[in-house]
């Protein structure tokens, strides 16, 4: 009997300082340190420590800005790297890293992230919207446009108003821009060379004047006019990432807003188009250009909505990216506005380019003098015809204008290749002058409001029709068969 009595006494010992061994045993832990971060719009790099009694933790991120060095240890204590991106934005935004050790204890850290700061001051200088001569909505207004004409190489060239070759615009040249019979001028303007303070992004008095007299010798014609930020050097039209996202619309912003000021008790003859030829400078964008690029256009409605007046009831143009229509198609999303049917979409059209701009044979292709089906027999592109311009204007009339957004086809045009000579050159000036008639009368059946694209150039591989000294005809030819087009054709609103 007592023999039992001991080895049940050993098994309760056993059993008591077995339990005491399970009690005493550390619990299962992860620690992080500090357990929240907060990091500039700039982003970059900060630390974090991690300490745990257990076999493996792993760790996940919420958001894609915000990534860490090391996604999984075994280790008791690492230090952990915490990148952040920059955020291109003016709104704060948060991150959760979520660590989780041996597949059940888990802890968070949170990531918070400023947003950037205003770079430049406010020039709405907002007053009460002004509906009085703003009667037209888009389709309206579209429809009023019946030849559109550029005055390019003028006041978007850099260094001055001539400083592309082109004379200072006068009243008496777009005089005869109108009695030619186009009712509608787009003006390519730059801005960036006429910010009087850097700091500020204040544009020059003079500059804006200058801007305005010329708009006022459309209006004296009872012109449209289109008004945009054309190339300017380069930074807004080559600069869509997310770098450079914040700098650019900023500036965009305070550039706009001040034009938009200016401008304001225009009627709705005066419309805006918020940039020209936004790209990548590659073949293949990327889906990060599309989204800054989309970014630049609700900057551009956002900051002449802002100003109050009539620009709350002005038409406004938004491009879709490289005023490409594939790439519109494809990627073009339409800005955001307070006001309804009162936004268009502009493409270009330089299709084929082996016709239309190419100087020199290349690998991918050589010169064509030619275009259309009455010059196969000559030598024509393989693509690019007559069923190709169809095809693409037909593209932009179901995405867009049958969807209440009428198309700006603000540049067209093909080189005149005054080189050739005899024979060579009478068909490739009449090839050339079909190419205007065809793609300005289908233009409009599709619902596209054509502009030329005239440069001023009177020379080889020049695009003028009009000489800019006296303001006379320099192409007849091509000039009869723009007119010729736009007559034929006939806007489906």
């Amino acid at each position: 009997m007592r023999r039992i009595f001991l080895i049940l006494g050993v098994i309760f010992i056993g059993f008591f300082t077995s339990c005491s061994k399970k009690d005493n045993a550390p619990d299962p832990l992860i620690t992080v340190s500090p357990e929240s971060l907060k990091v500039t719009a700039d982003g970059g790099n900060s630390t974090i420590d991690v300490t745990m009694n257990g076999s493996k933790w792993v760790v996940t991120s919420d958001q894609t800005w915000c990534t860490v060095s090391v996604k999984s240890s075994n280790h008791a204590y690492i230090q952990v790297t915490v990148t952040s991106a920059s955020n291109s934005t003016k709104n704060e935004r948060t991150a959760k890293l979520t660590f989780v050790m041996d597949a059940k204890e888990t802890v968070n850290i949170t990531v918070v992230q400023e947003g950037q700061k205003e770079l430049y001051p406010d020039y709405s200088s907002r007053i009460a919207p002004d509906a009085s001569g703003m009667g037209s909505n888009a389709k309206v207004l579209a429809a009023k446009m019946f030849a559109g004409w550029n005055l390019g190489n003028s006041l978007e060239s850099t260094g001055g108003e001539t400083a592309w070759g082109n004379p200072l615009t006068t009243q008496r040249f777009i005089d005869s821009v109108k009695a030619a019979g186009i009712n509608a001028i787009r003006i390519p303007c730059g801005w960036n060379s006429y910010i009087e303070d850097a700091g500020t992004c204040k544009l020059s008095a003079s500059w804006l004047a200058r801007v305005k007299e010329v708009v006022d010798y459309c209006y004296s014609n009872d012109m449209y006019v289109i008004l945009n930020i054309h190339w300017d050097g380069g930074w807004l039209e080559n600069n869509p990432t997310y770098d450079k996202q914040f700098t650019v619309n900023a500036k965009q912003k305070a550039l706009w807003q001040q034009i938009a000021v200016n401008f304001r008790d225009y009627d709705e003859h005066l419309l805006f188009a918020g940039t020209n030829e936004v790209n990548s400078g590659s073949a293949t964008p990327v889906e990060e250009n599309f989204i800054v690029q989309m970014s630049f256009n609700q900057t551009f409605v956002d900051a002449v909505r802002s100003t109050g007046g009539k620009n709350s009831y002005r038409n406004l143009i938004i491009q879709a990216f490289n005023t490409n229509i594939d790439l519109a198609v494809a990627h073009l999303i339409v800005s955001n506005d307070t006001i309804k049917n009162r936004l268009m979409v502009e493409v270009h059209y330089y299709d084929p380019w082996d016709f239309c701009g190419l100087e020199a044979d290349a690998s991918w292709a050589t010169v064509k003098n030619f275009w259309g089906a009455g010059y196969v027999k000559y030598g024509v592109s393989n693509w690019g015809q007559e069923d190709w311009v169809r095809t693409q204007f037909q593209k932009m009339k179901t995405n867009f204008v049958d969807k209440g957004y009428p198309v700006i086809l603000g540049e067209f045009g093909a080189t005149r290749r005054s080189a050739l000579t005899g024979t060579t050159l009478e068909n490739h000036l009449a090839s050339r002058a079909y190419y205007f008639q065809y793609v300005s009368q289908q233009a409009k059946n599709y619902g596209l409001v054509p502009f030329y694209w005239d440069n001023g150039f009177t020379g080889n591989l020049g695009c003028a029709i009009f000489n800019r000294s006296d303001g006379s005809a320099f192409d007849r030819q091509a000039l009869n068969a723009f007119i010729a087009g736009t007559t034929a054709g006939t806007y489906p609103f």
